[in-house]
């Protein structure tokens, strides 16, 4: 057996066109560190990810030292080191493009300031009363929130949002950052040695700092070329805008903590999803955000097993992996039972993920939406959804010069990772499998989710916790 995955792995390394960026799983009891050394020695870029994963980048040329390694036994697999994006909004995409037709000369011009890595604010001023823009959130109201609420609001669990980065001076989202209780902000030392110097909300995985800003793109050029359009706050205001503080809106778990985690601009790698989401369970957050992924794995390498395993070590820490299943292929949605390229990572077999479907304000599924009896858990809110923004702002419109709303699995995937974290910071006693379990078993059964996912239904909060 071991012959074979030898010779599997040397013709990996002998044809690949990539081999200047791999990542590595190396055999038990064998270091990591101690791998990363070597490879370093040998004048290769190469870091530690996991206790069995390490990254290395450098001379293609060199690839006969990476085989000298194979050979000693020490290697159990190599692959690439995959690209990894938000998950695509079509629509956007086409109502850019018609824009453009019409105003070529204005691609250019910006439509919103640039903001680069602002200072982090040591708290919030906290005010209460009803949150103003809550009626203009169909789907928290849709899924029952304000009755959930009055069950219990929930306390401080953390939630991390791992994604494009979240405007952490945003008003409805200071009061719940997450802050580290080990850091000291601002002294340059890495006071809880864990790797990250004054990582104080997060990490940015993307530019290796402490600020992980949403840097959203500013002109309609930008966006057309895939630049974020500000993905990663729309998303944490759905998990966890604070509710009851007389501003904006209410995520659905109104008192979580946000722990900020980007790892993906215009896009991300594997090697930085593994980083921030061995972060992220190292570090206490019981649930995980994960709003993007890719249309299938690579068909010469078979699957993406170091994103597989990182989600496995969530598991094994008790910690749920909530997933976007997918918005289709060019906007329009497909089985993920059954497609040669399923949505990932929302399609692997890992207990722990829920991977989220869309609805709209009528309870269709929505047409980009992918679905899957197997792989596809429940559905939630994912269509014109309105939720906080980049520089302080709301809506469900991505720039106000284009019709094209805030659509996707995207959206809908935080509802189902606030819903989680209101239900499991009332009821820590749970694990992993039964929050799922209670997740599922409250989805309001519908005829247009039939045989579409595992709950037949989307999510609904107020049943949800009224479970016990």
């Amino acid at each position: 057996m071991k012959t074979i995955v030898k010779a599997i792995l040397l013709s990996f390394l002998s044809t690949q066109v990539l081999a200047d960026d791999l990542l590595i799983k190396v055999a038990q009891p064998v270091s990591t560190k101690h791998a990363a050394n070597y490879f370093q020695s040998q004048g290769l870029q190469t870091e530690a990810l996991t206790d069995t994963w390490i990254h290395v980048k450098g001379d293609t040329q060199k690839t006969a030292m990476l085989q000298g390694f194979l050979e000693s036994g020490s290697v159990v697999k190599v692959q690439k080191n995959y690209k990894i994006k938000i998950q695509e909004n079509y629509n956007l995409k086409s109502q850019l493009a018609q824009y453009l037709k019409a105003h070529p000369d204005t691609g250019s011009q910006p439509f919103a300031a640039a903001k680069d890595n602002p200072p982090i604010p040591q708290s919030a001023t906290e005010s209460t009363g009803a949150d103003p823009l809550l009626p203009k959130q169909w789907g928290m109201n849709d899924i029952g929130v304000q009755n959930a609420w009055k069950i219990n609001p929930g306390n401080k669990i953390i939630v991390a949002v791992i994604d494009t980065g979240v405007d952490y001076t945003h008003e409805d989202i200071i009061p719940n950052l997450w802050r580290n209780p080990k850091e000291i902000p601002d002294n340059n030392i890495d006071d809880d040695n864990n790797g990250y110097v004054d990582d104080i909300i997060g990490w940015d995985f993307l530019s290796n700092d402490n600020k992980p800003y949403d840097l959203a793109a500013t002109t309609v050029s930008e966006l057309m070329n895939g630049g974020n359009p500000g993905h990663g706050t729309h998303c944490a205001g759905n998990v966890a805008a604070r509710g009851g503080n007389g501003k904006g809106i209410s995520g659905v778990a109104p008192n979580a903590q946000i722990m900020v985690l980007r790892f993906i601009g215009n896009e991300g790698t594997t090697a930085d999803a593994i980083k921030s989401i061995k972060y992220a369970v190292d570090n206490g957050a019981k649930v995980l955000s994960n709003s993007w992924g890719s249309e299938g794995e690579d068909p010469a390498d078979n699957d993406n097993q170091a994103l597989r395993d990182v989600i496995q070590y969530a598991q094994d820490h008790d910690v749920l992996f909530i997933a976007a299943a997918g918005n289709g292929h060019k906007g329009v949605g497909y089985n993920n039972d059954t497609d040669s390229l399923p949505g990932v990572p929302a399609s692997y077999a890992n207990d722990n993920i829920i991977s989220v479907a869309a609805v709209d304000s009528k309870n269709n599924l929505g047409s980009f939406s992918n679905w899957g009896a197997k792989t596809v858990d429940i559905a939630a809110p994912g269509v014109k959804v309105f939720s906080t923004t980049v520089n302080s702002k709301y809506s469900d419109t991505v720039i106000p010069l284009l019709g094209a709303t805030w659509d996707g699995t995207s959206m809908a995937c935080p509802h189902v990772a606030g819903a989680a974290a209101l239900y499991w910071s009332v009821h820590p006693e749970k694990t992993y499998a039964q929050v799922k379990e209670a997740i599922l078993n409250s989805a309001t059964r519908l005829p247009s989710l039939e045989g579409k996912m595992t709950s037949n239904g989307k999510l609904n909060v107020e049943k949800l916790m009224q479970q016990p």
